[in-house]
């Protein structure tokens, strides 16, 4: 019997901006290639507004396109989609905590499968980089549109 394996990276930063603002930067994919250099494109693969079933072929730089559909979406507050590499699942997540003074953006990657724990080994490193690289994005873009 083959074990699955679930491995899950997060990182948080504090964004001084309110939820909303930062909400609408997270729904903006399309974006999502002027806030960060881990994003190289972005293209929405149906119309409309973001939604449960979505997707969007996204490249990273040193990676091949992959097409993620979004798996749930609750507004202003969790954003998460799925694609599948090599036989690994991955789940990105954004989740969104209200604070005194804007908010808490919490990004994650999980991935699962049978091949997941070499993945992790092999690209752990570059993948908690990815995500911490793509928090800040985030917070850069979202508190300099308030001043």
């Amino acid at each position: 019997m083959v074990q699955s394996w679930v491995m899950t990276i997060t990182h948080e930063v504090h964004i001084e901006a309110a939820v909303e603002q930062v909400w609408r930067l997270t729904l903006d994919i399309e974006a999502w290639p002027t806030m960060t250099p881990t994003v190289t494109s972005v293209e929405r693969l149906d119309e409309g507004p973001l939604r449960i079933g979505s997707r969007a072929r996204i490249k990273q730089p040193g990676q091949s396109a992959r097409v993620w559909t979004v798996t749930e979406l609750l507004p202003n507050e969790r954003f998460a989609w799925q694609t599948k590499a090599l036989g690994v699942r991955m789940t990105g997540t954004h989740r969104l905590e209200r604070s005194s003074t804007g908010c808490r953006n919490v990004l994650g990657i999980e991935l699962s499968g049978g091949p997941a724990r070499a993945m992790e080994m092999l690209l752990g490193k570059q993948l908690r980089k990815t995500i911490a690289t793509e928090n800040e994005g985030f917070r850069r873009v979202a508190e300099s549109a308030r001043h």
